[in-house]
């Protein structure tokens, strides 16, 4: 008799869950013709983005913590290449100095710290030596940008930019704004998001 009312518990069980199931998917593909379904990247590390900021949201006023260091966005650019898109963060740094946070997903999100730099050679060759590490021309292109809150650079336009990466995957950029001629160079340390703290300012 016991082993009856198990086996009846246990059919009613998978009853429930199928029917929750069906219920489910019923309700998904609902949405999906109403077009009110986002498929989401089940790899998100959205625990991360909770509690330490995500950095696709900054914007100027922002601070953020890494590797020691309290910055300020003081300006962003939203640059965009065919439908590739990316952000890049002017950092207040008081030195007279340019830094930059760049913030990209390629598909997984990268970010970059850079540091102007100066007497870097000139860009074009597929390898550059410099400060005694050998770079490899990874992309070049033109990308078109609008600005926001302060850079210094006019509210649209456009750069040329050449990106070299390192054996030890350190970066070296030069960019070209508005086709002068003139390339801006900087050096980049890679940060992983688990090394950054971000203190959004304003909803």
């Amino acid at each position: 008799m016991l082993e009856f009312l198990l086996t009846l518990l246990c059919l009613g069980l998978v009853a429930v869950i199928a029917v929750v199931a069906y219920r489910y998917y019923r309700k998904r593909k609902e949405k999906e013709q109403r077009g009110g379904y986002t498929p989401t990247d089940p790899f998100a590390d959205s625990d991360t983005s909770a509690l330490r900021g995500d950095p696709r949201a900054l914007k100027a006023g922002d601070i953020f913590d890494t590797h020691g260091e309290t910055l300020t966005v003081r300006g962003s650019l939203r640059l965009s290449e065919g439908g590739y898109r990316w952000s890049e963060h002017l950092i207040d740094t008081g030195t007279g100095i340019k830094r930059w946070l760049s913030v990209e997903e390629d598909p997984d999100l990268e970010l970059v710290l850079w540091t102007e730099v100066k007497g870097a050679p000139m860009p074009g060759p597929g390898q550059i030596e410099y400060d005694g590490k050998s770079y490899r021309l990874e992309e070049t292109g033109r990308a078109n940008y609008t600005s926001e809150a302060t850079t210094g650079l006019d509210p649209r336009g456009s750069v040329q930019y050449h990106d070299y990466r390192a054996s030890d995957d350190s970066r070296l950029s030069f960019e070209d704004f508005g086709g002068t001629g003139k390339h801006e160079a900087a050096v980049g340390l890679v940060i992983q998001h688990h090394e950054i703290v971000i203190y959004p300012q304003t909803p």
